[in-house]
């Protein structure tokens, strides 16, 4: 038998059979993982296994390439931070759809892990959420070897005025070096650089931008899959906010 022990936020919950449910994490060590947990649609266990949860999970399986098999320890229940509000819903629902859509299985990503649990923490933290999930995508993006570079200006070496990101590099552009393919540049809001206002729309603004890389970098090369409705939902919901 193999077998592993790791922390993990769950992802998903499917039932599985009469009784069990599949269940699919992101571990700290073994990356994006699924497995059986027994009895997993009861009473007593369903609660544990709702997406956000952090848990202690133990997997075994004849073989590595098994689907195997999840016991499954509470750490912490995130369901009444996420309950709280439509914005912290959409958090969630939006954080674990990209998550599994895009994170390769079984493969470790402890950093990413790790800012991950520390976003969730803050579910129903209505004031802080938003920026922190921009941060977040912008690590995914980093993680997954599309970092944004927005440092300095591609053409010219310039780091001020920079208000465009282009498309292809994924690095800022100056205002004055964009000049007529302006139209065909991302936007650079200064919250995405770490400056200005952090106002709902500024960011509603710059997830945009990050948006554009998650679906042109890290969906299409995954086949004919769109980006979840889930994050869409998300934007709408801190959009919201300006109201």
């Amino acid at each position: 038998m193999i077998s592993w022990r790791d922390e993990a936020a769950i992802l998903a919950m499917r039932p599985f059979g009469e009784s069990s449910a599949i269940i699919e994490v992101f571990s700290a060590d073994h990356g994006r993982h699924a497995g059986v947990v027994r009895g997993g649609t009861s009473r007593k266990i369903a609660p544990l296994i709702q997406p956000g949860a952090q848990v202690m999970v133990s997997w075994t399986a004849r073989l590595d390439d098994h689907l195997g098999s999840f016991t499954v320890e509470p750490v912490r229940s995130r369901s009444a931070a996420a309950m709280a509000d439509r914005l912290s819903l959409a958090g969630l629902n939006a954080v674990c759809a990209l998550l599994l859509m895009v994170l390769p299985e079984r493969e470790s990503h402890p950093l990413l892990y790790q800012r991950s649990i520390a976003l969730l923490d803050l579910l129903g933290q209505g004031a802080l959420w938003p920026l922190a999930y921009l941060r977040w995508e912008q690590a995914l993006l980093e993680e997954m070897g599309f970092a944004l570079d927005l440092s300095a200006c591609a053409a010219s070496g310039v780091n001020e005025d920079l208000a465009f990101v282009s498309p292809k590099s994924g690095r800022a552009v100056s205002r004055d070096a964009a000049g007529v393919w302006a139209d065909r540049l991302l936007p650079l809001p200064p919250v995405l650089a770490g400056k200005g206002d952090a106002s709902a729309a500024e960011i509603a603004k710059a997830l945009g931008t990050t948006g554009f890389f998650i679906e042109n970098r890290l969906i299409k090369g995954l086949g004919d899959r769109p980006m979840p409705a889930a994050r869409a939902r998300l934007i709408d919901a801190i959009l919201r906010l300006e109201g």
